[in-house]
């Protein structure tokens, strides 16, 4: 059987960006620093393509303007923590059964582009722990 994270049809989400407080040092607490989102998530395309309707999809304007509002508020030190309660919020609010997510910090590292981390969360990560972490 083929594995669901590496097949089928998906919306993605490019160089999505927001600001927000991310990290830990003294300097970081007190000014927002842009990040740079990169998603992919599952959706079945043959639907949607029969009937032409936003409501047949992943309506990804909607999946942006979450996206935009949960960094937006945040306050993180870690871009871990960051993605790991972005993705749990996407999979509980949108029924989704995965998420791979890539959050970026540019100009982080001296003589690098940015820095970040790329997850894949799936509905198996949905405790009642993780449920009660989301809000930022």
């Amino acid at each position: 059987m083929t594995d669901p994270l590496y097949s089928g049809d998906r919306v993605f989400l490019r160089g999505l960006t927001a600001e927000c407080i991310i990290g830990f040092i003294d300097w970081e607490r007190r000014v927002r620093q842009t990040v740079v989102i990169d998603l992919e998530v599952p959706v079945d395309c043959r639907r949607a393509a029969e009937t032409d309707e936003v409501a047949d999809t992943v309506d990804y304007k909607k999946v942006a303007k979450r996206v935009l509002a949960f960094i937006e508020a945040s306050e993180f030190k870690l871009v871990e923590t960051l993605a790991h309660r972005l993705a749990i919020t996407l999979l509980e609010e949108f029924g989704l059964e995965w998420v791979r997510l890539e959050v970026n910090k540019p100009g982080a590292i001296r003589n690098s582009r940015d820095v970040g981390i790329k997850l894949v969360r799936s509905r198996a990560d949905l405790t009642p722990a993780a449920a009660s972490r989301t809000s930022a």
